[in-house]
């Protein structure tokens, strides 16, 4: 048990590290909006399938988005896994486009079991990302002469999640789990606004908010058989929504030769919420080869505190109209021939899903953008587990977990950006058999 402790402690400080280290995985203007874009929370082993994963479970893997799933943990098995992803963004606008490349650490987990029906998982994860720098021009009419306005609006940052899991089965074939976490990062937004007429001073605004606080999300999964060959899973999760006891800073700046000749500060105290958030997942898998994953996720993000300007006036306030809930359907399949085939070919398992995600964000007062996501994947083995006269060496062998996924970003607006994103994520999962005992013949 102290090898697993310490185990999960260097993954939970490594994870820190990441978090700290990693390249923002967000070029999109679109992240200038409310917490910026939210991670889907997917895993290696069902990105492939769009993130669906509500109602999965399985001695081999976490899953994170349900907790209850850890219950199903192998007593003889230490599970770790870690993911990362590549992308390039295509940014549409007016008949303009770019591209931009980043990439980015999607999660670190490990999860072991406790004690009989008790599993344990520990883990950090992205919750939302920031990162864009644009510009935008406009000409100011004055009787002395017009002069050329240009408005820079950089943001960067974002929020991560650092959680513990429990995951619990009273009874056969149920099970209810808990993830508790800390929540926390930055949000920072800024404008600078220049003028072609140098003897106009320049204008610095700054939204700025330091969070730290905690986050909940219980699960719960149960499953039964139909028939010989079809087993069906069923999951539940709620994400606990709650005040955020954090303070956001704005600042307007007057600068002259690029000093700070004039400010105004004001701040908002209790300024944000997390919304509550409700998940239920059908998962059908046949004869044990072919699976299917059906989600959907409500975020009640509508009734969500969130500081801005009072529209007209330079007072920042807390407002419960700038978001809209949000809702997610994701759909996946996997096949697999034989998971405990001889033959490596016969363990490689094939991945497709489907996803549509509602805006939680507004824009110019409208609904934001809505995403459409198409994913491939596979489930590789690395190394095959039987040696050539058919006995296992090995049970525990580790899989690389690839998939694709092109996501379309439309705008509700004609006019407004649209973003294609190409995007490879690569994850490894580890699993490693602690206190086994061998035999000697």
């Amino acid at each position: 048990m102290n090898r697993k402790i310490v185990s999960l402690a260097m993954l939970f400080c490594m994870g820190i590290m990441c978090a700290t280290a990693q390249t923002n995985g967000s070029n999109s203007p679109y992240s200038r909006y409310g917490f910026g874009l939210l991670s889907d929370g997917g895993q290696g082993f069902n990105k492939g399938m769009a993130g669906a994963g509500y109602a999965l479970a399985d001695g081999q893997l976490i899953n994170a988005k349900n907790p209850a799933s850890y219950a199903q943990i192998d007593s003889l098995t230490f599970l770790f896994d870690v993911g990362v992803s590549l992308q390039n963004a295509n940014l549409k606008s007016n008949g303009r486009s770019i591209n931009a490349r980043n990439t980015s650490v999607d999660y670190i987990t490990g999860a072991f079991r406790l004690f009989r029906g008790l599993g344990m998982s520990i883990g950090l994860q992205p919750f939302s990302t920031i990162g864009y720098s644009m510009e935008s021009t406009s000409e100011i009419v004055r009787p002395s002469g017009n002069v050329i306005q240009t408005e820079t609006y950089d943001g960067n940052g974002g929020l991560h999640n650092a959680y513990v899991g429990l995951g619990w089965r009273p009874v056969k074939n149920l099970s209810v789990g808990m993830n508790a976490g800390f929540l926390w990062g930055e949000l920072d937004h800024t404008i600078l606004a220049s003028f072609s007429d140098a003897t106009i001073d320049k204008r610095r605004r700054e939204y700025q908010a330091d969070i730290s606080t905690y986050k909940l999300d219980f699960g719960l999964q149960y499953k039964f058989r139909v028939g010989r060959k079809n087993n069906v899973h069923l999951g539940f999760t709620y994400g606990l929504g709650h005040t955020v006891n954090n303070t956001a800073n704005y600042y307007d700046q007057r600068i002259v030769s690029g000093v700070v000749a004039a400010a105004d500060s004001q701040y908002v105290k209790k300024a944000f919420d997390l919304p509550h958030t409700f998940g239920v997942g059908l998962a059908w898998k046949y004869n044990n080869s072919l699976t299917f994953a059906l989600d959907y996720t409500l975020q009640k993000w509508a009734s969500a505190n969130y500081p801005q300007l009072a529209p007209g006036t330079t007072t920042y306030v807390k407002d419960k109209n700038t978001f809209n809930d949000l809702h997610k359907v994701a759909a996946g399949l996997e096949y697999v021939r034989n998971p405990e085939g001889l033959y490596w070919r016969q363990r490689v398992r094939y991945r497709a899903g489907f996803s549509y995600t509602s805006p939680y964000t507004k824009v110019g007062g409208e609904k934001g953008p809505a995403s459409y996501l198409f994913s491939a994947g596979l489930g590789l083995p690395i190394a095959n587990r039987y040696t050539n006269n058919g006995r296992s060496v090995n049970t525990s062998v580790p899989v690389l977990n690839i998939s694709v996924q092109y996501e379309h970003i439309s705008p509700k607006q004609s006019g407004m950006l649209s973003e294609n994103y190409l995007r490879l994520s690569i994850g490894l999962t580890f699993s490693e058999r602690w206190f086994q005992k061998f035999k000697v013949e």
